[in-house]
């Protein structure tokens, strides 16, 4: 009787294929070992996902964290510069208003000094005093009047500000310009003012007795003691004795004397080659070499000399030569 081994449960037989020329080999193991392996190997495949996946949750964090601070510092970054920006366009455009400012206060500054020329050439000798440049309004550049703010916003782009900053640094520039200009025209001019002021002070057009009664006129007369036709070089003006005389002009006095003819008298020159003369004083106030102002007492009124009572002989010399006083009076 043959005994028949029954297959074990528990175990299994691998068949293991070599080389087509070697047998095949089997190989007996235990079930729950084979069926443990490939459990092994799926809970080792997914704990290293899970630690990758934890890993790369780590990794991901940290970079979110640095992207999120490095864009917090970028923002920063571009608020600063946006506020820098901002700030200098707002310095720009309120130099832009002052430059602006400026120069209407240069324009009125070269309007008076154009005034003070006209000044000049109405009132001064052009031979003597000469013409002086000066600036004008039309040597300007067209400014900005301003009467009040407001209207609508419209943005100003970069290119507007770059193109603002550059027309408010020639502006500066031209103010520059202006102002060495002027520092050498206005002191000339205000030079040449005096020079005007004083000649128009120091001609002889002043009345100079209290008196404006004349009793001889300037030209040919019957002379009062030779009886015969002579040459009066002045006007008589007849006053009272002691009576003040007045210089009828600012100007030096070249001349305090007394002779015969003339009795006490003073020569006072005046701008322009005019002098003049005031004779048959009582008494004299002032002495050779002062300057005396237009108006100012120079003396006394009288009868000195040849006088037949008391007057002034009032006579005004032009470049040498007597000229009628009455059409320089008032």
């Amino acid at each position: 009787m043959r005994s028949v081994s029954l297959p074990n449960p528990n175990r299994m037989t691998l068949l293991v294929l070599r080389d087509a020329n070697q047998p095949v080999k089997q190989v007996q193991v235990s079930k729950p070992l084979v069926v443990a392996v490939p459990l092994l190997a799926l809970l080792s495949i997914s704990g290293l996902i899970v630690s990758l996946q934890i890993q790369s949750d780590h990794t991901v964090s940290r970079l979110e964290k640095q992207l999120k601070s490095q864009t917090i510092a970028f923002e920063a970054v571009v608020t600063d510069k946006n506020e820098a920006i901002q700030r200098l366009q707002n310095e720009v455009i309120a130099l832009s208003g002052q430059s602006k400012e400026m120069m209407d206060r240069m324009e009125r500054v070269a309007e008076l000094e154009a005034q003070l020329q006209k000044f000049i050439d109405k009132y001064g000798d052009s031979k003597e005093l000469g013409q002086l440049s000066s600036l004008s309004r039309d040597d300007l550049p067209d400014s900005l009047a301003a009467s009040g703010i407001g209207g609508e916003f419209i943005a100003v782009h970069d290119n507007e500000i770059e193109a603002l900053a550059r027309e408010t640094s020639d502006d500066f520039a031209m103010m520059s310009d202006m102002l060495d200009e002027m520092e050498k025209n206005v002191p000339v001019t205000l030079k040449k003012a005096r020079q005007t002021q004083y000649t128009i002070s120091g001609t002889p057009s002043e009345w100079p007795t209290l008196s404006t009664r004349l009793t001889s006129n300037f030209g040919y007369r019957t002379d009062p003691f030779a009886g015969r036709a002579a040459f009066h070089a002045g006007i008589d003006i007849g006053g009272k004795l002691g009576d003040p005389v007045y210089a009828a002009g600012a100007g030096k006095v070249i001349t305090t004397d007394k002779d015969s003819s003339h009795g006490r008298y003073i020569v006072i020159e005046h701008p322009g080659g005019l002098q003049s003369w005031y004779l048959h004083l009582n008494e004299i106030g002032i002495s050779e070499g002062d300057t005396v102002d237009k108006g100012q007492q120079i003396g006394k009124l009288g009868s000195s000399g040849r006088s037949t009572g008391p007057h002034l002989h009032f006579e005004i010399v032009k470049a040498g030569k007597p000229v009628d006083p009455l059409p320089y009076l008032k």
